[in-house]
């Protein structure tokens, strides 16, 4: 609350806090020490004698300031009459620092009455000494409240959620600087946000001993330095340590807890280099080599990219990595007397990728990847370097450094009345709207009746066209406050939806009736599940989330892959998944996106039970539900045949007339290890808009269902192993008989005793005349040219 003249209760805070768009997540109080010792008294010991039932404990007569003084049994090996001590009367609460919170009761401890506790530190939550009770100051006086000693700090600790364009919103300063805008406008006030800390720095007229150097002026357009001599390392003030511990950071010491404090305070990262470790007494910031070693904070060394941003000294030997994170070598330490502090603005695409690259997710490249300030860089740093001179001493000898050669130019912005109408609902009185903009830090340039020009102030880096004004407008005046018509005119657009929709929901429903689970993948993976030749044709991700999803998949088989192998880790053994999704390439000069189905099994597709024997999943099984599909989306016939694969021991294609429509096949052992896969995995890739197409050739026709019987007769032959049936499909379309209706293949058998590399097959035949009824002289004729054919064209013998 210190940065307005007056306190703001909290809850009145939260409800402007998510009037302006920055959502409460969360609120709590935080204490110090927890209970803030409260009840607590000091005391004094009178005397001491041992108990009489118990070797380890003692009766002790404690005066607290009351009539007359109390009865305390105490374990503590060095309680003794005189001491000045912490104690717990009846009534009271303390908080361990492990364990639940304990109310004080009159007890009986071996026979003997106890009125309270003396404490040691960790039963009150001072520490976790429990080697005896705490002992205070021989002057120390009796009955005050124990809180007075020790001053337990407390606050109220607000969480708020942020969309990712409100950096100016990561600090205490920026949200002060919202509040007051709300106030400005809603209560009529004219404040702005305190700012507790100074910033003026006397001029010394000598120029910096230190040198900077920008090589990179595209990544790091201003860089502002300081040098501070004879400062003192130790520890932070405990005002500072308090307020630190209370947003969840730990106090390290003064130099850093200052760079830690300034950053949530102002939004501004700082760092802070030991100025003795600057070798040439340089400051260069650079991109190294690809592959440059750098040694961090963490004492873990890294690879570093060409595209890293690094804070090197003349030698080029890198001290931090810009805005991630600092190096081992010129970091702060104990030893310390002279430190550079460094404020500087990084482009945030830069920061991004090697916070994400090196897996260094700092509070510091958290802010810079979504940009700071580059106006505040100097203010902060002189604010930072007054702080340090306070909490650790050190002279300033030198003017600051700031290189910023080409400043950077605010967005001018027009803004129509009759645009800010349109796109927020309300009439905004020009003045209102005018008062809210200049309230909020926006320079006015121009203004007429029908727009009013400003110019964006710096802290605002994501205001730059006239919607993000309509916004910040709206934020401040309430979105509760647009006005609810009372009528509302829309021209309804006609839309011809999706022309493959009914398609889906009609084969997504024979799939799951037949025991398929739909899923849905993430279609970002890793550049790792492709070759080096692969990669040329991927569309790689230009600001990843992670490293390990930085690529767009080419095919539907990897992301597939991976929820397969988290199904079966899970001891679900027995998976049918099928997906709608689509895959992504590139060539030289243009991108491409398709639609693909993919059908996934593994496991079995039948379970044993009394009548029905268990089966695996197969080639034939999915290449039988491929059928299924095939029937209801009007596809006449699909011919496959081999192809070879890295990616697959088995792999047949489908086409449909010219058309490539399908991909089925099993996984290679290779590529099932990737995952981590031990179990025969069987998978189907249907070319979702060439699937369509083949379907919309065929066109639906309408006839009487046949009022004559169909006849079906069988026949087995003998015939060589390596006869598919795609040859026996072949022979029998050529054969040209309008009365075969239908054939299958109904039973396989494979034994030495029918020959060597022999296998007999038996096939089913439905024959059907629309016309008449057929005799038994006419099937016979036509099973006669079946039978001659098998034998002449496959060399087989018919069995009889």
């Amino acid at each position: 609350m210190e940065y307005f003249a007056s306190p703001i209760p909290h809850d009145k805070l939260s409800l402007i806090l998510n009037s302006i768009g920055l959502e409460v997540e969360g609120y709590e109080e935080y204490q110090e020490i927890k209970g803030n010792l409260a009840g607590l008294v000091t005391g004094e010991v009178l005397s001491v004698e041992k108990h009489p039932n118990a070797d380890r404990l003692s009766v002790t007569a404690v005066n607290i300031g009351g009539e007359n003084p109390l009865q305390i049994v105490c374990g503590a090996p060095n309680v003794a009459a005189g001491q000045k001590v912490i104690v717990a009367p009846i009534g009271t609460t303390i908080f361990p620092t492990s364990g639940d919170p304990i109310t004080m009761k009159a007890v009986k401890i071996r026979s003997i009455e106890s009125h309270g506790m003396i404490c040691a530190d960790d039963e009150i939550g001072l520490g976790s000494d429990h080697s005896g009770i705490r002992v205070l100051d021989a002057n120390t006086p009796v009955g005050i409240p124990v809180a007075n000693l020790f001053e337990p700090y407390d606050d109220h600790v607000i969480d708020i959620g942020l969309t990712p364009n409100r950096s100016d919103a990561m600090s205490h300063l920026g949200v002060a600087r919202d509040v007051c805008s709300w106030l400005n406008h809603h209560e009529g006030t004219s404040i702005q946000p305190i700012s507790r800390l100074d910033n003026s720095i006397p001029s010394t007229g000598q120029a910096c001993p230190i040198e900077v150097i920008v090589e990179n002026k595209v990544d790091c357009p201003r860089y502002t330095g300081i040098l501070i001599n004879g400062v003192t390392v130790g520890a932070s003030p405990k005002w500072m340590q308090q307020r630190l511990k209370a947003i969840g950071q730990r106090p390290i010491n003064n130099i850093v807890d200052i760079t830690n404090y300034i950053l949530h305070d102002t939004g501004q990262p700082l760092h802070a280099f030991d100025a003795d470790q600057i070798k040439g007494g340089k400051v260069r910031i650079k991109n190294l080599p690809a592959g440059s070693a750098f040694l961090g904070l963490d004492d873990k060394e890294r690879k570093l990219e060409a595209g890293d941003l690094m804070i090197c000294d003349d030698e080029s030997n890198p001290m931090c990595m810009g805005g991630v994170f600092g190096g081992k070598e010129s970091g702060v330490s104990e030893k310390t007397k002279n430190i550079f502090l460094e404020s500087a603005w990084f482009h945030p695409v830069s920061i991004r990728k090697s916070s994400f690259k090196h897996q260094l997710r700092t509070d510091a490249a958290m802010h810079f990847e979504k940009s700071v300030d580059i106006g505040q860089t100097l203010e902060v740093l002189k604010k930072a370097t007054l702080l340090i001179q306070t909490a650790a001493g050190g002279a300033i000898n030198s003017e600051p450094v700031d290189v910023y050669p080409i400043p950077k130019t605010q967005p001018v912005i027009e803004l129509g009345y009759s645009y800010l109408q349109k796109m927020s609902g309300k009439a905004y009185e020009k003045q209102t709207a005018k008062n809210i903009l200049l309230g909020m830090g926006f320079q006015l340039v121009d203004e007429n009746a029908e727009t009013i020009t400003v110019e964006t102030p710096t802290h605002k880096t994501d205001v730059t066209i006239p919607a993000d004004l309509v916004e910040e407008i709206m934020r401040i005046d309430g979105f509760d406050n647009i006005e609810i018509p009372s009528s509302i005119t829309i021209s309804p657009s006609v839309s011809s939806g999706s022309r493959d929709y009914p398609m889906r929901e009609k084969l997504s429903g024979i799939l799951a009736g037949i025991g398929f689970n739909e899923m849905l993948n993430n279609s970002i993976t890793h550049s790792a599940n492709y070759t080096e030749e692969e990669m040329g044709r991927a569309v790689k991700m230009l600001n990843n989330l992670s490293s390990e999803l930085d690529t767009l998949r080419l095919t539907m088989l990897e992301t597939g892959l991976q929820t397969m192998a988290r199904n079966l880790n899970h001891r679900n053994d027995n998976l049918r998944l099928f997906e709608f999704g689509k895959t992504y390439a590139k060539n030289e000069s243009s991108y491409f996106e398709d639609d693909h189905l993919a059908l996934f099994t593994a496991g079995k597709v039948n379970e044993k039970s009394w009548n029905k024997a268990e089966e695996d999943a197969n080639l034939f099984y999915l290449k039988g539900v491929i059928n299924a599909l095939q029937v209801q989306s009007g596809i006449e016939k699909i011919k496959f045949s081999a192809e070879a694969s890295d990616r697959f021991d088995d792999a047949l294609i489908g086409t449909a007339g010219k058309l490539k429509v399908l991909t089925i096949g099993k996984p290679s052992e290779a590529m099932l290890k990737k995952f981590d896969i031990r179990v025969p995995v069987w998978f189907a890739d249907i070319h979702w808009n060439n699937w369509l197409k083949a379907g919309e050739k065929n066109v639906i026709r309408y006839r009487e269902i046949s009022k004559f019987p169909a006849v079906q007769r069988d026949l087995s032959f003998v015939a060589d192993n390596s006869i598919t049936y795609s040859e026996i499909e072949k022979l029998l379309n050529a054969l040209s008989m309008p009365q075969l209706k239908s054939y299958r293949l109904f039973d396989v058998f494979k034994s030495e005793k029918l020959g060597k590399d022999k296998q007999s097959l038996a096939m089913n035949f439905t024959f059907l005349d629309d016309e008449k009824t057929m005799k038994d002289e006419e099937i016979d004729k036509m099973m006669a040219k079946i039978t001659s054919n098998i034998e002449k064209t496959l060399l087989a013998e018919i069995r009889k």
